[in-house]
């Protein structure tokens, strides 16, 4: 269960969390018409830091632009409103999920007369597999499901009616015992997890796949591939078969809610030893010390929120409803 936090950003203004309410009619609920981001921050000594605020702020508006939504603020406007919303609600350690969506006007398929709405709510999360999972692993399953054809969804957007296809990845995998559910893309070759990247780890290189797999573009897979090279691995994209899963030295999968997890097993194959990898817990202890505030912030991904200046308390003009179409 999800704890309540204080206030919601809702359109420019902070809200108490159980007065943040959409009309039942809202486009999103019933076509999916909405564009979200997962971001996490983290407890350090100099307090609550975002980490790769910037990033994440930059593939919501990507992914609005794909699905012809414009969002009615600006990029420094959202970035100071997620600060925000960390440091009001005295958050530390923290889950936080910016949402842009389609309100309330009508019900066409064309949804681009509603108006666009703009949330963004933080809590407090653990580890989004488990607590055990980062230190021991898990177990997956390759899916049934596959990933979408390129020709079908944009999986560059992070679009929230395309996740009835991760759900239906996480519910076969927890109906057959597995904690995640491993997809693999239209020609049969690794895609991504319901809702993580995935790396295999053979003969000391990292191999991950294309996006031109269906994958989405994953914050934490850039920051995995940028501490894999400085580690002085190779990492390659290119198409993985599935047999590859089960002959890997090692498997692992990446997420802002995951973060980076070792895969133990894949179809009840032992994947390698059984358990994390040299490679992999080389990347968990370079990542956490990192974003944990342990070592120097050598990338500049962590945005102190006590540090940020204040968000704007008023939302542009642009924000209110328009019938305009997008562009």
């Amino acid at each position: 269960m999800i704890p309540k936090s204080k206030v919601i950003w809702m359109n420019g203004k902070l809200v108490a969390w159980d007065e943040a309410k959409v009309h039942v009619g809202t486009h999103a609920l019933h076509y999916g018409s909405s564009v979200f981001e997962g971001i996490r921050a983290y407890s350090t000594p100099r307090g609550a830091a975002v980490f790769c605020l910037d990033q994440h702020v930059e593939r919501l508006f990507n992914s609005c632009k794909i699905f012809k939504m414009p969002v009615p603020f600006t990029p420094a406007q959202i970035h100071d409103a997620i600060a925000q919303v960390v440091r009001d609600n005295k958050l530390q350690s923290c889950y936080i999920r910016p949402l842009v969506y389609r309100g309330f006007d009508n019900f066409s398929l064309d949804p681009r007369t509603s108006p666009v709405e703009v949330a963004i709510f933080a809590f407090e999360w653990g580890s989004y597999l488990g607590s055990e999972s980062i230190r021991s692993g898990v177990n997956v399953g390759v899916s049934s499901w596959r990933r979408m054809a390129p020709d079908t969804f944009p999986a560059l957007g992070k679009l929230g009616g395309q996740y009835v296809n991760s759900q239906f990845i996480a519910m076969e995998a927890n109906d057959h015992g597995y904690q995640e559910g491993i997809a693999l893309d239209v020609y049969g070759n690794v895609s991504e997890g319901s809702g993580d990247n995935i790396f295999v780890v053979s003969g000391g290189v990292l191999y991950t796949p294309p996006l031109g797999s269906s994958i989405l573009k994953g914050v934490t897979r850039y920051a995995t591939m940028t501490l894999a090279h400085d580690l002085g691995y190779s990492v390659v994209e290119q198409n993985i078969p599935r047999e590859m899963l089960y002959i890997a030295d090692e498997v692992f999968i990446t997420g802002t809610a995951a973060e980076i997890v070792p895969i133990r097993s894949v179809d009840h194959v032992q994947v390698g030893a059984g358990e994390p990898g040299p490679a992999t817990k080389k990347l968990q202890q370079e990542f956490f010390s990192i974003v944990q505030g342990r070592v120097p912030d050598r990338y500049h991904w962590l945005t102190f929120v006590n540090d940020a200046a204040p968000a704007k308390a008023k939302a542009p003009a642009s924000s209110r409803r328009s019938k305009r179409k997008g562009k």
